[in-house]
Parts: structure tokens; C-alpha cells; sequence
């Protein structure tokens, strides 16, 4: 029987955020699954949309035998720490190394990890594997779409294989595609060779959305290049919040010959270097934000969704910045609510006093964002929750969800989702969780930048952007890069990095 190794270990690290990775992080799994070890891992992972449950299933239906070491993922942050990259990666090699006879090795990584003592977390974690498995067992791995991939992990592994959708709704199928992809390996015993390249300009996150262009068509002919000569190649715009030389977007091919994987590689770099204008849009202050969904509201049957986009937590905020809640009141908004902002303080106080009580409090803000801090104002208690629930909606796919003790909250007609733990607002269920109706709001505020759409633009009358004080600017430039490469433009159509003099954003309390 064929035996697999498997594991799985995912974190997209920004470098400019305020908060750590700890090895608890990864134990609680923020809005990744729990951390499970050995034969747990197959026990959680399946059935839910993440890259290690789809190989899980595809394994199991060609007859594989999986050997399980960990899996685990934190919330975006700054660095993950050395203690926690040590013991977590000690698991897995060990277990790998620990399996006896092998026919392969399969990880379920993201591709954008910074620890303290490494800028290339994923690289490293590859070659010690490569290093215990030897240059002759096939070794492949899936990635996120917002991978900044190195030279290292295209050299220690036989293949890489990133998400195809922002919203992130093809990570299960993404697992199967490695899957599949290891299946050729083993079936022909044979290498493709690679093409690796990295293109020239950082891409913003909120226009790297495949829902819309330029990345959707990319993506569709993308997928047309796939052949029998290209079994597969990837597009990852990167993740542009990770000070390193490897830091942006790349292609990497793997084709029969040398000539094919560079001809279709370059085919689709030109391909996306001829989009660059396109990679930009409107984004709104807080204020602008707010009046404009208020007279969209007034003639929408459906809500006006705003993104919260530079307090994401699914990009390394801490998910606690008021500007967008301050705009909310400031301009008197109706039937409008906004989530989730992390706040343990808050949540506990909001439990003590009950439902239906008032509370004064120092509602977030305590993250130290420049241009940010807590909320000072009077609320009432309008719903309580244990944080424990399901997440249907097509981006976490059906995983249960704990928040810790949580709160809805009112400050005249605006709600407010409190929570102990932080998770990107992208499914519907975490306005629900505390008594909150998405559909019958005439405005949400998602902390969130694109994954949210998966679940919400069905319920949408209009979908607009806004830029209040957070860990992860909405334009890239506006970034304190020191160690770039030389060259890479920090935004599309912008400056390089050479000419960048570095500076730290510092936007007033919105």
C-alpha cells in the first residue's frame, strides 16, 4: 500500500502587526481548526474546506495509507515565535521521521511565514524534511494564494500548489489537486522540471479578489494553460505585508521539459505585468464610507457592506480598531452593525453585567495603532453567547467556531460583536451568534478585506472599502519596508523599493 505522510502547519505573517504568534495561538487555532496530532489529525480534517481535509479525502479514495504527524494554524499576526515554530515543526519532522517505509510527503502549508529567528518559514520547514526523507521520495505541498514564495521552497519541493480564489473557497480543492498531482508523480516515477518567477510590483489585497478583474480572467487562463505537458502551475499574488527580500507576488510552473515550464511561465507573467494599472480601486475614508452606504441604504432592499479592510484579521490585525465604529455614530447611522472587534476586557464586562444592563466602557483600541485607541462610551448589553458555533458559509466550509464568551452590544441604533478570541468576520453565522441578523441590517462593517464576499455579496445591495487605522495599510507603500529587493515596485505603478525612504503611517482617530 502506498503510505503518505501528512501535516499540515499555516501562518501568513505580518511583519508590521502588534502581536506575536504564541504557541497557544496555534493550540486554539483561531479561525483555523484546533491543533490535532497524530491520529487526530485525520479525525478533524476532513469534510471542511481546508487544503489538508480535501488530500485527506482524495488519499483515502485512492487506497492511500496516511501517516499523520500535526496539523495546526494561527490567525494572521506579526512573527510566529521561535518557541512555537521549534515545537511545532519538531513534531512533524519527527513523525515523519518516525514512520518507517515511505512513498511520499504531503504538507498543507500557506507560504507567507515569518518567525523570529527566520524570514522564510516554509523554506525551512521543507528542507528539513527534505533533509530526513532524502532527494528521492516526492515531496509536494499546497499553498494560499497569498504565498510569498522563495527560491527554497521551490528547490525542496517536487511541486507547490496554490489556491486558485479570494475568497479562499478552493482550499479543499486545492488539497486534492496535490493530491492528484502526487498521484502522477508516483504513477510515471518521474520530475517535472520548474520555472520559478517573481514578479516585479506588490499587489494590493483588496485587488487581488478573484471575483473580480483582473484576477478572474488571470485565473481562467491560467487554468487553460493546464496540459499534459503543464500538469500544473500557480499564480500566487502574494501577501504584501512581510518585510523580506522574497517578499510579492510569483508564477511557478512545473512542466514534461525545461521549455515548457519557462514558456508557460512567462506567458502568464506577461499575462499579469500587462494588468498592472488594473490592480487599484476606490477606497473610502471612514467618514466618506459611512455617508455613502447611509444614502445608498435609503433606496438598497439589501444591505450596504462595508470592509473594514486595514483592521483585518485575516491579514495580522488584532481585529480591536474603533475608526469605523466612531464613524457609525459620529454620522448618526441606522440598523447598522459591526464585527468582530477582539476584546476580552470588554466581553467579560459585558457578561457581568447581564442582558439588558448598561455598561461604560474602553471598547477596543488596544492594540497601539497609531491614530487608533479605545472607545470610551456608554453601551447596553443587548445578547450574550459562549462563542461556540458552526460556520457554514463557503469560506470556513462548516468549521466550528469558538469565540470565547462574546457579546452583542448598542450604542443607538449601531450593534457591536465583542469577542474573547479573533477571527475574520466571513461568515454570516458570526453576526448570528449573538442575536444579530445580517439581512435585516441596512449596513454591516466586516473586519475583513475579501473573504467575507464569499458570504456575504449574496446578501448585498453594494459592497464598498474603507480605510481606517489598522495593521495592514491598504496600499502597501504606505509601509516602513527596509528589506525589499531591490527594484520591486511597492505598489503597482509605484515607487521601488530603493527609492522608498521608510516612514510609519500615523492617520488620525476616524
Amino acid at each position: 500500500m502506498t503510505r503518505i505522510a501528512v501535516g499540515g502547519f499555516l501562518h501568513e505573517t505580518n511583519t508590521f502587526a502588534p502581536t506575536k504568534a504564541t504557541y497557544a495561538d496555534f493550540v486554539h487555532g483561531g479561525g483555523w481548526p484546533a491543533m490535532s496530532q497524530g491520529p487526530d489529525v485525520l479525525k478533524i480534517m476532513r469534510n471542511i474546506n481546508v487544503g489538508l481535509a480535501g488530500f485527506v479525502g482524495e488519499a483515502e479514495a485512492n487506497g492511500w495509507e496516511l501517516v499523520p504527524t500535526i496539523a495546526c494554524g494561527a490567525s494572521p499576526s506579526a512573527h510566529v515565535t521561535e518557541d512555537a515554530f521549534e515545537r511545532i515543526v519538531e513534531v512533524m519532522v519527527e513523525g515523519i521521521r518516525a514512520a518507517g517505509q515511505l512513498d511520499a510527503v504531503y504538507l498543507d502549508l500557506h507560504g507567507a511565514m515569518v518567525t523570529e529567528h527566520l524570514d522564510d518559514g516554509e523554506g525551512e520547514i521543507l528542507a528539513r524534511v527534505r533533509n530526513v526523507i532524502g532527494k528521492d521520495i516526492p515531496l509536494v505541498a499546497s499553498l494560499d494564494l497569498h504565498a510569498n514564495v522563495t527560491p527554497q521552497m521551490v528547490e525542496q519541493t517536487d511541486a507547490l500548489i496554490a489556491y486558485r480564489t479570494y475568497p479562499h473557497v478552493d482550499m479543499a480543492d486545492t488539497g486534492r489537486a496535490a493530491a492528484r498531482h502526487l498521484a502522477l508523480l508516483l504513477q510515471t516515477k518521474r520530475r517535472f522540471a520548474k520555472a520559478f518567477r517573481q514578479l516585479p510590483f506588490l499587489i494590493p489585497i483588496s485587488w487581488q479578489c478573484t471575483n473580480d478583474q483582473p484576477t478572474k480572467d488571470i485565473y481562467k487562463r491560467l487554468a487553460a494553460v493546464e496540459s499534459a505537458a503543464i500538469p500544473t502551475l500557480s499564480f500566487a499574488p502574494g501577501f504584501p505585508a512581510a518585510d523580506f527580500a522574497d517578499c510579492g507576488p510569483s508564477v511557478f510552473v512545473y512542466g514534461k521539459t525545461q521549455a515548457d515550464a519557462d514558456a508557460a511561465a512567462d506567458k502568464i507573467v506577461a499575462l499579469i505585468e500587462s494588468h498592472e494599472d488594473d490592480f487599484d480601486g476606490r477606497i473610502y475614508t471612514p467618514d466618506e464610507g459611512v455617508r455613502h452606504a447611509m444614502e445608498l441604504a435609503r433606496r438598497a432592499s439589501k444591505p450596504i457592506i462595508i470592509a473594514d479592510t486595514q483592521d483585518n484579521p485575516g491579514a495580522g490585525g488584532d481585529s480591536d480598531t474603533t475608526g469605523m465604529l466612531r464613524a457609525l455614530v459620529r454620522n448618526n447611522a441606522t440598523k447598522a452593525a459591526i464585527g468582530v472587534i477582539y476584546d476580552p476586557t470588554s466581553a467579560k464586562a459585558a457578561h457581568a453585567a447581564g442582558v439588558g444592563a448598561t455598561v461604560k466602557l474602553a471598547l477596543g483600541g488596544k492594540s497601539g495603532i497609531p491614530g487608533d485607541a479605545p472607545y470610551e462610551e456608554t453601551f447596553i448589553v443587548e445578547k450574550l453567547s459562549d462563542g461556540q458555533f458552526n460556520a457554514p458559509g463557503p469560506y470556513y466550509g462548516g468549521r466550528d467556531m469558538d469565540m470565547g464568551p462574546s457579546a452583542c452590544l448598542r450604542i443607538g441604533d449601531v450593534r457591536v460583536v465583542v469577542s474573547t478570541h479573533k477571527a475574520q468576520l466571513a461568515d454570516q453565522a458570526m453576526f448570528r451568534y449573538v442575536g444579530i441578523e445580517p439581512t435585516e441590517q441596512s449596513i454591516l462593517v466586516n473586519k475583513s478585506s475579501v473573504h467575507f464576499r464569499a458570504d456575504f455579496e449574496p446578501i448585498a445591495e453594494k459592497l464598498l472599502i474603507c480605510a481606517a487605522p489598522g495593521a495592514m495599510p491598504a496600499d502597501p507603500a504606505s509601509l516602513p519596508w527596509t528589506r525589499l529587493r531591490p527594484g520591486i515596485r511597492v505598489k503597482p505603478n509605484g515607487p521601488d523599493f530603493a527609492s522608498v525612504k521608510p516612514r510609519s503611517p500615523s492617520p488620525a482617530i476616524g
